[in-house]
């Protein structure tokens, strides 16, 4: 028996509309959702640089005769704290610094610091040889060298005027147990201009401040003990 609807057709006519229109809402919804899932943004490429401080060039450290007769140690390079973020740091107060997110060291710097001081040490003409820690056991050193960096960074002034500044203190002890201290600095390298923007311009100028510093230990270093 058929039964008939007020409203006219079969009531099995209307039930399958009724199954085509649920069905077709449920199609519209699946591509809503689809379509929803290409609103992400698509990604971008890293902007990151990296920079790294600049050593002696092949022709100051090149082959040559060893003449120096010092051999030194060079214990691992101290950094103040907010300098191991890994991001070059620039000061924009006495008291307020900030971390670039897309300038950044391509090793830690306090191992930059140790690398690069260590080859241009070896470049001096008094130095024979530069041992790093671990110290070995079976060769003898005349003085150790301790470095701590104090600053190391861009800054910018409220003027807009920017400069790059290094900082640091040295310690001379002598090579064995006792460690008598033999001489002990603060370094200070010469203010250089930056323009707040070029970070390699940056990164030069720090190299310019390490390789005076190294300058700044061999003249404080007393003879080799005979």
């Amino acid at each position: 028996m058929k039964m008939k609807l007020p409203f006219g057709g079969s009531l099995t006519g209307w039930l399958a509309a009724g199954r085509a229109s649920v069905a077709g809402l449920g199609c519209a919804a699946l591509v809503s959702l689809l379509a929803g899932c290409n609103i992400i943004p698509a990604p971008t490429a890293d902007a990151t640089r990296y920079y790294v401080l600049t050593g002696p060039t092949s022709g100051e450290a090149g082959t040559r005769p060893i003449t120096g007769a010092l051999r030194l140690g060079l214990k691992n390079v101290e950094l103040a704290p907010y300098l191991k973020k890994g991001a070059l740091v620039v000061r924009t107060g006495e008291n307020e610094v900030s971390f670039p997110n897309d300038a950044r060291w391509a090793e830690p710097l306090e191992q930059e610091i140790l690398h690069t001081l260590r080859a241009r040490l070896l470049a001096a003409p008094t130095v024979g040889r530069v041992f790093t820690q671990p110290f070995p056991f079976d060769e003898k050193r005349d003085y150790d060298v301790s470095v701590r960096i104090l600053r190391c960074e861009g800054v910018l002034s409220k003027g807009g005027k920017g400069m790059a500044q290094f900082a640091a203190t040295v310690e001379l002890t002598r090579g064995g147990v006792a460690g008598e201290v033999v001489a002990r600095t603060r370094f200070v390298a010469p203010d250089a201009a930056w323009d707040g923007k070029d970070f390699a311009r940056l990164a030069a100028e720090l190299s310019a401040a390490v390789a005076a510093l190294s300058q700044e230990v061999v003249a404080a270093l007393p003879p080799a003990k005979s």
